[in-house]
């Protein structure tokens, strides 16, 4: 099993069809499970996708639009009904407090979860940061263009090195001696460089409802997968502009100039009945990397990390 990994939960946006729910999406990164966006049904259909309450540690929610929140009060009486046991964070746009409180309490039930609101302040910035061990990672979110205040989520792993087995027995560094070395840069005249190559972090964007912004391409840049709406096709760009959104092609431009490596396109208005649509517009406005036209209870594997360059003379 993958240990990063996107599942689509639901792919609608405002209103549900007979084949996509409304919003959800559950990123496994390493030991973390993180739920975005979830929207009326996400419970039933973690059930389907064989998500349960106990894996969730981080909620993310964009904005308080019923398709990306009415699902978080079934979510967390969950958590409460199964006891998790750890704390689960919830991050969101600070100005909506009000509407997380009362779905948070929207009916009466026992709480026992260790729920801990987590507020993005207005203007975006820092949500979170796990660095403890593999899997650590810096949470970001930035304010988006919709019709209420809304954010956008980056995840990005730090920078490391991947160590080289071959080279580290060549220099009769093993065991305990490895850990030193990775410590203190350097260990009986071998240089960490020597032994080991750059890695680099990897990286997911999550762009809900939204224009075309500044935000959507900082939010999108280097990353190896990102999830970008796509509401209206380019034919109905005036609406797309006049209710907070964005075309295939917009958000494909976001990827596309953006060196994004794997783009997911979802939140499909149900005026549209063929999702190939979506497809051909996204690679005639320029994007050339891997394209997903979400579905729901896809899985989609994040991509291998890029190629390293072993340490070595500079090669013609």
């Amino acid at each position: 099993m993958a240990s990063r990994e996107l599942t689509i939960l639901g792919t609608a946006s405002q209103v549900p069809t007979r084949h996509r729910n409304h919003n959800g999406y559950a990123l496994r990164w390493d030991a973390e499970t993180i739920l975005f966006d979830p929207g009326e049904g996400t419970q039933r259909q973690m059930l389907h996708a064989g998500i349960t309450a106990h894996q969730l540690t981080r909620i993310c929610v964009t904005h308080f639009h019923g398709d990306h929140s009415l699902g978080l009060a079934g979510v967390l009486q969950r958590a409460s009904l199964d006891r998790v046991p750890h704390p689960i964070a919830v991050h969101y746009p600070a100005s909506g407090e009000a509407y997380f409180e009362r779905l948070r309490h929207a009916t009466a039930y026992h709480e026992t979860a260790h729920v801990v609101p987590a507020p993005v302040p207005d203007g975006g910035g820092l949500a979170a940061t796990t660095t403890d061990g593999p899997g650590g990672f810096t949470l970001t979110a930035l304010p988006l263009s919709h019709t209420l205040d809304a954010v956008g989520y980056r995840l990005a792993e730090p920078e490391g090195r991947r160590m080289l087995p071959e080279r580290l027995a060549a220099h009769g560094i093993h065991g305990p001696d490895i850990a030193e070395l990775q410590r203190l840069g350097s260990l009986r005249g071998v240089a960490l460089e020597e032994v080991s190559v750059p890695r680099t972090g990897q990286r997911f964007a999550f762009i809900m409802d939204t224009r075309l912004c500044d935000a959507a391409f900082a939010l999108a840049e280097g990353c190896d997968l990102a999830v970008i709406e796509a509401t209206f096709l380019a034919a109905d760009a005036a609406l797309a502009g006049a209710y907070g959104h964005l075309t295939a092609g917009q958000a494909a431009r976001v990827a596309a100039e953006s060196g994004v490596r794997h783009l997911v396109l979802t939140h499909f208005s149900q005026r549209y009945a063929d999702p190939a649509a979506f497809a051909e517009e996204a690679r005639e406005a320029g994007f050339t990397g891997e394209l997903t036209i979400a579905e729901d209870l896809t899985r989609v594997p994040f991509p291998k990390r890029r190629a390293e360059r072993l340490p070595g003379p500079e090669r013609p």
